[in-house]
């Protein structure tokens, strides 16, 4: 068995776990996003090594962090991506998929600088920018969900999905 594979067959329960945890020590999860655009409208996104697909760059909001300050972070950590600009806010959307008490912001980034590519690591095994209409084929449906409200005016859905 392959590291992906292993990786599929553990990922629901490691989710039941870390949000489990969370639910205890935090009540409800915040979470945020970016759909980074560059001058061509590619979309930057990242695979992560825990859990399956393509997805926004982002993370959860800290607690005593804003929803701003944890997009900063996690644009950094997740894409070498600094805002040049305030993000417009996209919407708030209730993640049922990942807990009950799970909510994520959206923010759409037009301005910014990533001096390079990050290189893979322990948490983000691949990135890159891409064509809306070619994202890679493992991209999930909330991320191809909220791109396509973004760039294409779908009208919002208040879930991720």
């Amino acid at each position: 068995m392959n590291l992906s594979d292993l990786r599929k067959r553990l990922e629901p329960w490691l989710r039941r776990i870390f949000h489990l945890y969370w639910r205890l020590v935090r009540g409800m999860t915040l979470g945020v996003r970016g759909v980074v655009l560059d001058g061509e409208n590619k979309v930057f996104l990242v695979k992560h090594s825990y859990v399956t697909g393509w997805h926004l760059p982002g993370g959860g909001v800290e607690v005593g962090e804003s929803f701003g300050e944890a997009l900063r972070r996690e644009l950094m950590e997740e894409g070498r991506i600094e805002l040049k600009e305030e993000p417009a806010l996209h919407g708030l959307f209730f993640n049922s998929h990942v807990s009950p008490r799970d909510h994520v912001a959206v923010y759409v980034v037009r301005q910014f600088s990533q001096d390079r590519m990050p290189k893979p690591n322990h948490e983000i095994i691949a990135c890159g920018f891409f064509d809306a209409a070619a994202l890679p084929d493992e991209t999930t449906l909330g991320t191809r969900l909220r791109i396509s409200e973004v760039l294409d005016g779908r009208a919002r859905i208040a879930t991720w999905r």
